[in-house]
């Protein structure tokens, strides 16, 4: 197990320890006006997912950090249990499960970690540095007697699951996969009039009729027309017009996959439209071509950043010098987001700003990012460059003088109300270079021969796209 190793990569008097993770549930419940409530959602804890790939509720794992031994430990039902919620499983059931040494109940959990009798436990807390949140430490009756450490733990696992096993780049090889043709299905199936809803609705169909994925890692953005350029659009209640931009991913055992499309639901672009779409199309390229073990993830947004800059001013939209355009930080008035995130259980998954690590940068733009990191073998990151014509941002650039010289308020006004673009792909560090997991149309070509009816992509993406 990687923790067992990690930790006992320190010193002897460090490894006299245990670990204790709780796999408490993120639940969400509906009541109506009976008090009849039913549960919606289980979610287990990222961390404790992990390390023991747990699905039942309310459990508990612990590691022996001197002799690697693993212990779970699982509620103690009553019989009636079994009339509501199916058969009891034994224990031994359990063990066999998840390959554990040992596994016993939680009403135990207390004796069992007095015989283990270690010079401390080590338990689990510290800050998704994406989101903000905290992650919940493990608590239980009788923990006051126990010297306990809150703060070795976190840095070690988090730092350990940014670097991917292949036994989970396998599932998100396949939850990206699936994610990649419920894109495809809903490119062919959207219309001119349909809501916005009607087709995340088909996402939805597919991804759990066809790939078995009950619930999404997040709530889909589902913006037509102008909506496409609020970033985090969640209404989906707008009849589809103009380029749709489409930002879903499926879950599947807890692993995430994020994909956007932008297409034109006439199923042709238009020439302001292809010149977006291709602007940011050749910042996403130029990530994939210069991306490898070592570059830092910095040096790939500034990149990003500066290819559509002079892609905008080749269409018209900016003018003079692309490098006095960066200095000024133009970049972030069309793309105000980071170019991308880390992604595993967590869909903006953690390890991306640790102690010992390059800090979040306090620039325009930069200080969006969502990691700073170099890139490593096995890292999974989405690359996700964006173009958005958003009013307020729009606004201010004009005026400012620092920023203003470089715009063509004549051109720009003809993009007012345009939405925006993304492309977002899901990706795998390797030791070449940068691999594409996501599997979608992706040039104005692509695009638009899939949505008349073409199916040559497919053989070149070696994917199928099931109705």
């Amino acid at each position: 197990m990687k923790v067992f190793h990690k930790l006992n990569s320190v010193p002897p008097q460090m490894q006299m320890r245990t670990v204790i993770l709780s796999g408490y549930l993120q639940t969400d419940f509906a009541e109506d006006e009976t008090h009849c409530s039913s549960i919606i959602h289980l979610h287990h804890e990222s961390y404790f997912k992990w390390c023991f790939g747990v699905t039942e509720a309310g459990c508990y794992g612990a590691i022996d950090v001197t002799t690697g031994d693993s212990y779970l430990f699982f509620p103690r039902f009553p019989d009636e249990y079994a009339v509501w919620m199916g058969p009891l499983t034994p224990l031994e059931t359990f063990k066999n499960k998840y390959a554990v040494t040992y596994v016993y109940y939680v009403d135990q959990l207390d004796e069992i970690l007095s015989r283990i009798n270690r010079a401390s436990l080590l338990t689990l807390t510290g800050p998704n540095t994406d989101s903000g949140l905290r992650a919940k430490e493990a608590t239980f009756e009788g923990i006051k007697k126990y010297n306990v450490d809150n703060e070795t733990l976190f840095p070690v696992i988090a730092d350990l699951r940014v670097y991917k096993t292949h036994f989970e780049i396998n599932v998100m090889k396949y939850v990206t996969e699936i994610s990649s043709a419920a894109h495809m299905q809903v490119m062919r199936i959207a219309k001119p009039g349909m809501y916005e809803y009607q087709c995340e609705a088909e996402f939805l169909r597919y991804c759990y009729k066809i790939g078995g994925c009950r619930h999404m890692s997040y709530t889909c953005i589902c913006g037509s027309g102008p909506n496409g350029a609020i970033l985090h659009y969640g209404h989906a209640g707008v009849p589809n017009n103009a380029p749709i931009l489409f930002d879903m991913g499926a879950d599947y055992f807890g692993y995430s996959a994020d994909i956007t499309v932008t297409f034109p639901v006439s199923g042709k672009f238009t020439p302001d439209q292809k010149l977006i779409y291709e602007a940011v199309l050749a910042a996403n390229l130029a990530v994939f071509e210069a991306g490898k073990p070592g570059v830092s993830w910095t040096s790939m947004h500034l990149l990003a950043n500066k290819v559509l800059l002079q892609k905008l001013k080749d269409g018209g939209l900016l003018q003079g010098s692309v490098d006095e355009m960066m200095d000024a930080d133009l970049a972030a008035v069309f793309q105000p987001h980071g170019l991308g995130h880390l992604i595993g259980l967590d869909v903006h998954d953690v390890g991306g700003y640790l102690k010992g690590l390059p800090d979040r940068s306090t620039r325009t733009g930069l200080n969006k990012l969502r990691t700073a990191r170099l890139l490593e073998e096995n890292m999974c990151f989405t690359i996700e460059p964006g173009c958005y014509f958003i009013d307020p941002l729009l606004d201010q650039a004009l005026a400012n003088p620092k920023q203003s010289k470089f715009l063509v308020p004549g051109v720009l006004k003809r993009f007012r109300g345009f939405g925006g673009v993304r492309i977002e792909d899901d990706v795998l560090v390797t030791k070449e270079g940068i691999v594409n997991l996501t599997k979608v149309p992706r040039t104005v070509q692509e695009i638009e021969d899939w949505i008349a009816g073409k199916a040559d992509i497919l053989k070149k993406l070696n994917l199928v796209v099931k109705v």
